[in-house]
């Protein structure tokens, strides 16, 4: 594991892991708690979070011209992974289109026929994750990758993604359970 992605899994154990009973958004309930954006919104934790992503991007052999997802929780990551890259631009998926305006669904980098890479904060259920990649491909650009930062594998978040990204792959950075290993580790 490279320095960059230890330390941001420190980070995250840290930052934005928390044991308890906490309600999630799919409805169900759940012994932790992962809030990325405390770790993504952080300014070490947006550095590395930018670093993490574009080695991953690199590694997996993805040319993309743009990165982006369903605001919020890729909203951090979208620009930290464009910052970084000083070359990728950033766009973002709005919930539902704009009712006032130009109506766009779609903010930032709008070039049709571009590759681009979804990605996420937390991956549950895959929802966020899907409505990104559907209304990607509906304006016109072309997933090459889907990646988010913490994957909980208690759910059918891996194929709901998988299958709506197919042909494209999907990466997790980590997973629940390494942040609740980590964050384990450095609460004793």
């Amino acid at each position: 594991m490279s320095t960059a992605r230890q330390e941001l899994l420190k980070l995250l154990a840290q930052k934005s892991f928390r044991l308890g009973e906490f309600k999630l958004s799919s409805g169900g309930t759940s012994d932790y708690y992962i809030d990325c954006r405390t770790t993504t919104l952080d300014a070490r934790g947006a550095q590395l979070v930018g670093q993490v992503f574009l080695e991953e991007m690199r590694r997996q052999g993805w040319h993309a011209d743009a990165i982006g997802g369903l605001t919020m929780g890729a909203d951090p990551i979208v620009v930290a992974v464009a910052v970084t890259s000083g070359t990728l631009h950033g766009f973002l998926v709005r919930k539902a289109e704009k009712q006032h305006g130009t109506g766009q669904r779609i903010e930032g980098y709008r070039e049709k026929d571009a590759r681009v890479v979804i990605v996420d904060d937390v991956c549950t259920t895959g929802s966020s994750t899907v409505q990104a990649i559907e209304a990607a491909r509906e304006f016109g650009f072309k997933v090459v990758g889907t990646m988010c930062l913490v994957e909980r594998e208690d759910a059918h978040g891996r194929p709901n993604v998988e299958r709506a990204a197919a042909p494209a792959p999907f990466i997790s950075i980590f997973t629940a359970n390494e942040v609740r290993k980590e964050h384990l580790a450095i609460s004793t």
